[in-house]
């Protein structure tokens, strides 16, 4: 699991006190004076979680989580505040945030927070590999073979499938044999499920 976070703060004293918090833990953390500078250098980082202060020059918080989802990135994000704005946490969750956390900030509910964004950061990052998967997997098989695991994942009978397609239960076993040959299992359930997410696949 990514034990990156990015923490964007122009208030100095903020970046180094919370640094150092995180990396006590075993965190790799790593902070940026301003939205500028990690926008310039965020296509090369290592997905991670962010902590974005919401008050900051030129780009606040808030418009950075906006420029970021235009750029498809994702991460899992604590905003903070020395402001208690509702109608700013209420935007930050809107954005995507995890967590919205007053300034001084509780070191506990920030490290939980974080914690929390890196678990779901890892459980998305295990599905896009399962779906990168699946479309390898079912890139194997032929035209009529990814036909044939459809109407499995349909959850119809090899006779029902004999049928839908005029050939004999003899030739749909043969092509459910050649499918879990390549796939790497004749269970109709998993045979499903990578049906399912490769087509859910972006």
């Amino acid at each position: 699991m990514s034990n990156h976070v990015y923490l964007v703060d122009d208030d100095e004293a903020v970046r180094d006190a919370l640094s150092l918090l995180l990396e006590t833990v075993g965190l790799n953390a790593r902070s940026f004076a301003s939205p500028e500078t990690f926008l310039e250098q965020v296509s090369g980082l290592t997905p991670g979680c962010l902590i974005l202060d919401i008050r900051m020059p030129a780009i606040s918080g808030l418009k950075l989580q906006e420029k970021l989802s235009a750029q498809g990135i994702a991460w899992p994000t604590v905003v903070i505040s020395g402001h208690g704005d509702i109608e700013a946490c209420r935007r930050a969750f809107r954005n995507g945030a995890i967590d919205f956390l007053n300034k001084p900030v509780d070191e506990q509910d920030l490290i939980d927070a974080i914690q929390k964004g890196l678990t779901e950061l890892e459980a998305a990052r295990q599905v896009r590999a399962e779906r990168a998967e699946a479309i390898t997997l079912i890139g194997h098989l032929s035209t009529r073979e990814q036909e044939v695991l459809e109407m499995i994942a349909k959850g119809l009978t090899t006779k029902q499938i004999a049928d839908a397609f005029g050939l004999s239960p003899r030739t749909v076993e043969s092509h459910r044999a050649a499918i879990a040959s390549k796939v790497g299992t004749s269970s109709t359930a998993e045979l499903t499920r990578y049906w399912i997410e490769a087509q859910e696949a972006p």
